[in-house]
């Protein structure tokens, strides 16, 4: 057996040891925060909360931090969108009924608040100032001052208020409504309705646009592909359909294709195939978009994103896509070994404190953005 002192100097080292890899790990972190219930209001999909991911370290459990957003009854109400903003330091998570606000220094909720109307999927301006935050499926959106969540106008559009961009120049705003076939451009100068991009074949359902904010590339109901749109011209530029698979029944949206998103350099562009339960990946240095390749994914994917660096993607299965190989790499977890679901997730990048950068839920192109 070791002398007692001789235990006491080995354990003391190991801690020294541990401490000094923490801090090192510590000192700069690549987050993958995850909202749930991000799919529906289904809670095997990885209960309720922020659910937190290093992705430095094969994409291992960190936390869980606590989310408000209950109905009456104390069941969580279904996750809409997430957004966050390094100035600011906040995150913010909607659901079909509320909008809360933390502090991602602290963690805590900073307030909670119910709107008109419901909420669905918001974007947030590049300052963390001002969100547009659209009704659930409703007529209008509202813009939101971000740091009271006070209201500062109402949009009206009629469109069935859905899913929301908010440009990395911060100039404009992309508004896609369920009961429209028109993408709309706000100007966030006096936050009005600027052009209408369209009409596309159907109604817009998930879409997302490149760095220079000229493209647009969305679901519409019925397609098994995307279509393109100017968003300089208004007019509808492409139809491309995917091959070598068929369109069928889908547990959720109704749509064959939900789900598309720029990989960061503009490279690629990713597409959700629910029913064939398919990724399908597209050349985008050519226009329009050429099929490449297609990954089976561990469930029905409804949306995609990527890291900021590019490395990897982020379907809603859960599954950890390598974006150079092509191939599957990892899957979530959480801490009781569940799958982790989820069409609602942010990457943020600490160093020590302090936030470096925050990525974005809807897979944005960033070719030629710093």
């Amino acid at each position: 057996m070791f002398p007692r002192f001789r235990v006491l100097s080995l354990v003391f080292g190991i801690s020294i040891l541990s401490a000094v890899s923490y801090a090192a790990d510590a000192a700069t972190q690549k987050l993958l925060y995850v909202a749930e219930p991000g799919i529906r209001d289904l809670l095997e999909y990885g209960g309720h909360g922020l659910v937190v991911f290093d992705m430095d370290h094969n994409h291992r459990f960190v936390k869980r931090i606590p989310l408000a957003g209950l109905d009456p009854k104390g069941k969580p109400l279904n996750v809409k969108g997430v957004v966050a903003n390094k100035a600011t330091h906040r995150i913010y998570v909607t659901t079909t009924k509320t909008l809360t606000c933390l502090d991602l220094l602290t963690e805590k909720i900073l307030w909670e608040k119910p709107y008109d109307g419901g909420c669905d999927r918001p974007g947030l301006s590049p300052d963390g100032k001002v969100m547009y935050l659209p009704s659930l499926e409703g007529g209008h959106w509202h813009v939101v001052d971000a740091m009271t969540g006070d209201i500062i106008k109402r949009i009206e559009t009629g469109a069935g208020a859905h899913n929301t961009i908010y440009g990395l120049s911060g100039k404009h705003a992309y508004l896609a409504g369920l009961k429209s076939p028109l993408l709309r451009v706000t100007d966030t100068k006096d936050h009005t309705i600027s052009k209408e991009v369209g009409p596309f074949g159907n109604v817009v359902r998930p879409f997302t646009i490149n760095g220079a904010e000229t493209l647009c590339f969305v679901n519409v109901n019925d397609l098994l592909g995307f279509e393109v749109g100017d968003l300089q011209t208004g007019k509808k530029l492409y139809r491309v359909e995917v091959t070598g698979f068929e369109k069928g029944p889908t547990k959720r949206h109704g749509c064959p294709a939900h789900g598309v998103g720029f990989t960061p350099d503009e490279k690629e562009l990713w597409l959700c195939d629910a029913h064939n339960r398919r990724v399908h990946i597209f050349d985008a240095t050519v226009m329009p978009p050429k099929q490449i390749k297609s990954i089976e994914v561990r469930d029905e994917p409804g949306w995609v994103t990527f890291s900021l660096d590019g490395k990897y993607a982020y379907p809603s299965s859960g599954d950890v896509i390598e974006v150079a190989s092509h191939k599957i790499i990892s899957g979530l977890k959480d801490e009781e070994g569940r799958e982790v679901a989820s069409e609602k997730v942010v990457e943020i990048d600490w160093n020590g404190k302090e936030i470096q950068q925050i990525g974005d839920q809807f897979g944005l192109g960033r070719k030629g953005l710093e």
